[in-house]
């Protein structure tokens, strides 16, 4: 994969740019200036990221995803990770009938549900999974390949299906891990 050098990641116009981001040169990104991307994140190649995006240090989101923060925006605490074609929408048009529907069409002809996505820290998505507007993943949740997220997910807990359930209990023991890894980066700076 090639990323884009860092002085070019630092001309973009990002709302804030933490340290060692990757970004694919093959990642489409529209509306930077509302994109928050912390220290460590990587965003590879064929994403399509746009809109209000907030992302933590570590995260990763994988090939061929799509983020469409749109107003209410999308968020991704530290250490979480999508896999590769995951879609989280924050913004969705009305599909019952009411009214009418896409980008062309005036808003006075149309109804959407727009509410922000909260992925939460050490959260991991499985491939091919959608993820809803208003969907919120407790700290650790998982979810297992080719789910539909539509309403809020349980910490620690993992989740699959259509729509997503859970499954069963997730083990906490990548917290000792993560203050291994924090400790370490912390001696290497200072």
């Amino acid at each position: 994969m090639a990323y884009y050098p860092q002085e070019t990641l630092a001309q973009m116009g990002f709302a804030s740019l933490g340290t060692n981001v990757r970004i694919s040169d093959k990642a489409s990104l529209y509306e930077v200036h509302r994109m928050h991307i912390g220290d460590n994140s990587r965003i590879d190649d064929f994403c399509v990221i746009s809109g209000g995006i907030s992302l933590g240090r570590n995260v990763h989101i994988a090939p061929f995803c799509l983020l469409a923060g749109g107003t209410p925006g999308i968020t991704m605490a530290d250490f979480s990770g999508l896999a590769y074609r995951v879609s989280v929408f924050a913004q969705s048009d009305d599909y019952s009938g009411a009214t009418m529907t896409n980008p062309t069409v005036p808003a006075d002809y149309k109804s959407e549900t727009l509410a922000p996505v909260h992925i939460g820290r050490h959260c991991i998505v499985g491939a091919g999974t959608v993820i809803a507007p208003g969907a919120d993943l407790g700290e650790g949740c998982c979810v297992g390949a080719m789910s539909l997220v539509l309403k809020p997910a349980d910490a620690w807990m993992v989740y699959a299906g259509v729509p997503a359930r859970r499954i069963k209990d997730r083990s906490r023991d990548l917290l000792e891990l993560e203050r291994r890894y924090r400790a370490s980066e912390a001696a290497s700076q200072g």
